[in-house]
């Protein structure tokens, strides 16, 4: 076996452990066939698996944060979590969310950090992350076989989700207050949180290695203190 084909068999146990298994009176069932599946390649498929757990991942992290941080709901204007989700990851979702002053990625993070900024904190943060992954991926969700994506993206995406989480950690307002609680520095909290962290940055690393071994170009790795908090530039 190749080092593509290990890899790419080292993400599906990754992406599908992490799917809801069937009831044991369940069947299970096989995907209905798609015609367009014969123009993909295995990293092609790969890549639409990643971005689409990539996408619930973050969606679910955004619940967690609003369970944390009602009052982050009020400030975005939301009857609910229902809403604000909709909002972010709906069918429906705007191109440029609302709200940032046309900001997104990296800029768009800095707003959940800022003192000046009295608008949806979470928000800021969740689509940041989101419109830095999907830059990542040329803004596709669907690839086939004439798509090339760039594994040096791919890999600075991942130290990026590394520095964007470590901020939300860290970073104090003048009052020496977190601006969005996640897990207490003081171990109390849902950890959860930390493994939704790590499966989004473990995620983005695996398809830049399946991306460098499939196209024969080689990472160039980064040494960067994530303090530094200075972002990468997908």
């Amino acid at each position: 076996m190749n080092v593509s084909r290990l890899l790419f068999a080292c993400a599906l146990v990754l992406l599908l452990g992490c799917q809801q298994r069937p009831a044991r009176n369940q069947p299970v069932q096989a995907e209905d066939f798609d015609i367009g599946a014969l123009g993909k390649s295995d990293g092609d498929m790969m890549a639409e698996i990643n971005v689409r757990h990539s996408l619930q991942y973050l969606r679910e992290y955004a619940r967690k944060l609003y369970v944390r941080n009602p009052n982050q709901l009020q400030r975005g204007r939301y009857a609910d979590r229902e809403a604000a989700l909709n909002a972010l990851f709906g069918p429906r979702r705007l191109t440029h969310y609302p709200g940032l002053n046309g900001k997104r990625s990296a800029e768009a993070i800095g707003l959940a950090f800022d003192e000046d900024f009295y608008g949806d904190r979470v928000a800021a943060f969740i689509e940041g992350l989101r419109t830095m992954m999907m830059d990542a991926y040329d803004g596709k969700d669907v690839f086939y076989l004439f798509h090339v994506l760039d594994p040096q993206k791919l890999y600075y995406l991942a130290r990026n989700f590394e520095i964007a989480f470590w901020k939300l950690r860290h970073d104090r307002d003048s009052s020496g207050r977190v601006f969005l609680l996640s897990n207490s520095l003081q171990g109390e909290g849902n950890l959860s949180f930390e493994r939704l962290a790590g499966k989004l940055v473990a995620l983005q690393d695996l398809m830049a290695n399946v991306v460098a071994d499939g196209s024969n170009r080689q990472i160039k790795n980064a040494i960067q203190r994530v303090t530094s908090a200075v972002f990468f530039p997908i």
